[in-house]
C-alpha cells in the first residue's frame, strides 16, 4: 500500500539534520507496517499530479496556520476534497488535522486560551492517550457529519474522525521528547509563555502513546471502503 505524504511545513533548520524533515519523521512512526511512502513538500509548491497517485495521504504539521494567505493552501484544500470524493483515506497531524477540518467546512481559530506544548493527555472514548503536542491554533467548530473522538480540557476537538474518510489528530505523535526540547529552543522561547515550556521541559521524560495512534493510522488506512 502505498502513503503520499504531503509535506506542509520545514522543522527548524537547527533540528533537521539531527531528526529528519516531517516526511521522515512519519516514515518512522509507520515503520514496519508494510507500506511504501511517496513525499510531496507541498509548502513549496510540489504537488502530486492526482489524488490517486497513492492509495492513501497523510497531511503533516507546519508552522503556518491554515488560515494564512500562501499560495499552496486553497489547491491543498481542492486536493482534500478530492480524496474524500474519491474514497482514498486521508490522515492529518496538526496543521493537516486543521487543514482538512477547515477544508471540509469547520473553523480553525488561534486559541484564546493560549498554547499547548510537550506531552498532553487525551480521553479516546475512555481511554487515556499521550502525545506531544506544539500548537495554538484549533480546530473550534467541526465540519459537518464530522465527530470528536478525542478531548481534553484545553482542546475540545482533539481528534476527529470523518466516517471512513477521514482521521485527525491535533498532537504529534511523531514528535519525540527530544525533538520537542529542540523546538522549545529553537522556536519557543519569546513566542510561547515561559510557563508553559518550563511545565512542558518536567514531563519530557513522560512516557507517550505514540505507537497506539500509528497502530490506529495504519488500520485506518488498510480500512475496506467503497470506491
Amino acid at each position: 500500500m502505498k502513503i503520499g505524504i504531503l509535506l506542509t511545513g520545514h522543522a527548524p533548520d537547527e533540528l533537521e539534520p539531527h531528526y529528519g524533515n516531517y516526511i521522515e519523521m512519519f516514515k518512522s512512526l509507520l515503520s514496519g507496517q508494510d507500506f511504501e511512502f511517496a513525499g510531496y513538500k507541498v509548502v513549496d509548491g510540489e504537488f502530486p499530479e492526482a489524488v490517486t497517485d497513492a492509495d492513501g495521504w497523510l497531511i503533516t504539521g507546519s508552522k503556518h496556520g491554515v488560515y494564512e494567505d500562501h499560495a499552496w493552501i486553497p489547491p491543498l484544500e481542492d486536493f482534500i476534497r478530492a480524496a474524500v470524493t474519491q474514497s482514498i483515506p486521508l490522515v492529518g497531524v496538526c496543521f493537516g488535522h486543521q487543514i482538512i477540518a477547515q477544508a471540509l467546512g469547520g473553523t480553525v481559530e488561534k486559541y484564546n486560551g493560549g498554547w499547548a506544548v510537550g506531552r498532553q493527555s487525551y480521553d479516546f472514548s475512555g481511554t487515556e492517550i499521550a502525545m506531544n503536542a506544539w500548537h495554538q491554533d484549533q480546530v473550534t467548530e467541526l465540519p459537518p457529519g464530522a465527530v470528536a473522538i478525542a478531548s481534553n480540557d484545553f482542546c475540545k476537538n482533539a481528534a476527529i474522525l470523518y466516517g471512513d474518510r477521514a482521521i485527525t489528530v491535533q498532537a504529534h505523535p511523531e514528535f519525540s521528547a527530544d525533538f520537542v526540547d529542540g523546538l522549545i529552543n529553537t522556536r519557543g522561547r519569546g513566542v510561547v509563555p515561559d510557563e508553559v515550556l518550563d511545565a512542558a521541559i518536567d514531563e519530557l521524560d513522560e512516557p507517550t502513546n505514540s505507537q497506539t495512534i500509528a497502530d490506529q493510522f495504519a488500520d485506518f488506512f488498510r480500512q475496506e471502503r467503497p470506491r
